[in-house]
């Protein structure tokens, strides 16, 4: 088989993969991974049964790659966001780039939402193995909890864990919740003078 023959499979096998992850990302951020089928998910990526076994191995094995390729997309976001941060930002800075993925996908709608929603859906309920990204979801802790400490120097490192969870999991929620397709629907400046404030509070506390 001549070389540009076999370039041109690959390249049409890649188009179906990706075509794939992204038909099974879409209707995992609608159902969660119990509401996905097989069917739905070669359908809407035009493609057949054949090339999930062959690209993936099974429909749980293709789900597994789509999430953990969510969850690597959100945290290398969210993660980058946080590394911008100096050593004397404020509370409301730290709250704007923890929740900034989230409001720029919620602006962005189409697939950037799908990772969302898929990412706040694992959050809300872990997968099996979930755990190998566990090192990304520690990093971005960390950061944010650094920042905190800085700020807070009364409040003991436990709780400042636990409010940057809590945090983490009011911005899931969000993303899941028919609020999060109302703030879809308004302009980016307007969720960013809504959420952040509140998700300040969260990692404030009040006493």
């Amino acid at each position: 088989m001549r070389p540009e023959k076999t370039d041109l499979r690959r390249e049409a096998g890649q188009r179906t993969r990706d075509d794939l992850l992204a038909a099974a990302l879409a209707l995992l951020a609608q159902r969660g991974q119990e509401g996905v089928t097989l069917r739905e998910i070669t359908q809407n990526a035009g493609a057949n049964v054949a090339a999930v076994s062959y690209h993936f191995g099974s429909l749980k094995a293709l789900c597994d790659v789509a999430i953990e390729h969510a969850l690597e997309r959100y945290l290398d976001a969210q993660i980058r966001e946080l590394d911008t941060l100096a050593g004397s930002a404020t509370v409301s800075e730290l709250a704007e780039a923890f929740a900034r993925p989230m409001m720029s996908a919620l602006a962005a709608g189409g697939r950037d939402l799908a990772v969302i929603r898929t990412v706040a859906r694992v959050g809300i309920d872990p997968p099996e193995g979930w755990e190998r990204l566990a090192g990304k979801f520690q990093r971005a802790r960390w950061q944010a909890v650094r920042v905190l400490a800085a700020n807070l120097p009364e409040v003991d490192e436990p709780e400042l864990v636990f409010r940057v969870r809590c945090a983490a999991g009011m911005l899931n929620w969000l993303a899941v919740a028919p609020i999060g397709a109302e703030l879809g629907a308004e302009a980016t400046e307007r969720v960013e003078r809504m959420l952040v404030p509140v998700v300040a509070g969260a990692l404030q506390g009040v006493r």
